[in-house]
């Protein structure tokens, strides 16, 4: 199988022009961004004021077709955001996955809440409608403010599914149960800016939803995060909440609640208002990267991950599927070993000794991904 990796790792670098590494997935500057960047320098709005994080406000709203946009410092506290304002308290529960990136997790556990890991689906790795189905028929108890667990006694208050490296997960399936178990649905959509489900983009189906703009995902603000709502007091009331929670007035420091210094500073505001006028752009050029794989390596008994049905894909990270975990270790020492940078898809959290208690179930398809997945370089190349 080593020598078999040989003609893999070829096909890569040529689809690269690195001479010596070539990177997971990096940015890509192809636009107005030092423009901006000089532009919030020169106005001294570099902080939490400023035009530039209006206008990237205003920019997810009109992506994500949702009322109310709110800019961060960083997705981890979007998500955190998120789930406070869905009515996540100190010792209740949230429904997650444990295929995740540990953020997810932990913006549950900066509540003191506990997470729950539901299984996924093989096709899409986002949380499965079916496992949560079963999870909450053998263990919800469902009561007039909501439903809990019957194994812990502690309320479930939201439901936190993630859109894995961009695929949207069963979203519309997972919503129709979670309105059955008046569980709030909050969107993990932090890899999935520019993907849809049936021509619905993600970040709007839930009661919140959490964007990332961290230096890996699609487009990127260098830090940055954004909190989604189609509920526009909850947007007012995000707003409020992370920036300190003070209450306006033309020069007193009045705060009315423990708030969050959580707003997204202008100058990444004017990174991110560069980066998303060539969103479309760069899918495109990740759309071509992957059918390219597609095409070479598909000739080499490599198997790319699909597109879900129904899925207008950002193609954020393109995975591969492998055998078993031996080729798995090999594969990633292989590439990585020749300046390719291949990464495995997460270690599952509940293997993680802050979250090895936590409620789980089989997590069959949650560990065969773990074991098989591994994704390859995934920049668009300009």
């Amino acid at each position: 199988m080593k020598d078999d990796f040989k003609s893999i790792i070829e096909s890569i670098k040529k689809s690269f022009n690195y001479k010596n590494i070539i990177p997971l997935h990096e940015p890509v500057f192809i636009g107005n961004e030092k423009k901006y960047l000089l532009d919030t320098i020169d106005s001294t709005f570099v902080s939490s004021m400023g035009s530039y994080v209006n206008e990237i406000e205003h920019q997810m709203e009109l992506i994500t077709k949702t009322k109310k946009a709110i800019a961060v410092v960083n997705g981890t506290a979007a998500l955190q955001v998120c789930l406070k304002l869905a009515g996540v308290n100190n010792n209740d529960e949230v429904i997650t996955q444990a295929l995740t990136f540990v953020a997810t997790a932990n913006a549950i556990s900066y509540l003191n809440a506990k997470p729950i890991f539901i299984d996924v689906d093989i096709d899409n790795m986002g949380m499965s409608p079916k496992s949560l189905k079963e999870f909450l028929e053998e263990f919800g108890d469902l009561k007039e403010d909501g439903t809990y667990n019957k194994k812990t006694g502690r309320k479930i208050s939201a439901c936190l599914p993630m859109h894995t490296f961009g695929f949207m997960c069963r979203i519309n399936e997972i919503s129709s149960i979670c309105s059955l178990w008046k569980i709030p649905l909050v969107e993990d959509a932090a890899q999935a800016l520019g993907s849809s489900f049936n021509e619905i983009p993600s970040g709007s189906f839930g009661k919140l939803a959490a964007f990332s703009f961290n230096g890996n995902k699609i487009i990127t603000s260098g830090g940055g995060g954004i909190i989604t709502t189609n509920d526009f007091s909850l947007g007012i009331a995000a707003k409020h909440l992370t920036t300190t929670a003070k209450v306006k007035h033309d020069w007193d420091y009045i705060h009315d609640k423990i708030g969050y210094n959580f707003r997204m500073p202008n100058l990444n505001a004017a990174l991110a208002c560069a980066q998303i006028e060539n969103l479309s752009v760069i899918k495109q050029k990740k759309k071509e990267l992957y059918f390219e794989y597609k095409n070479n390596l598909n000739n080499k008994g490599v198997e790319l991950v699909s597109i879900p049905k129904n899925t207008d894909w950002n193609f954020w990270l393109i995975s591969i599927r492998l055998n078993d975990k031996n080729e798995r270790d090999l594969f990633l020492k292989e590439t990585n070993r020749n300046g390719i940078a291949t990464r495995p898809i997460w270690r599952l959290l509940f293997k993680l000794q802050m979250y090895s208690g936590c409620q789980r179930d089989s997590q069959k398809n949650a560990k065969l991904l773990e074991n098989t997945i591994v994704n390859i370089p995934s920049s668009a190349r300009t």
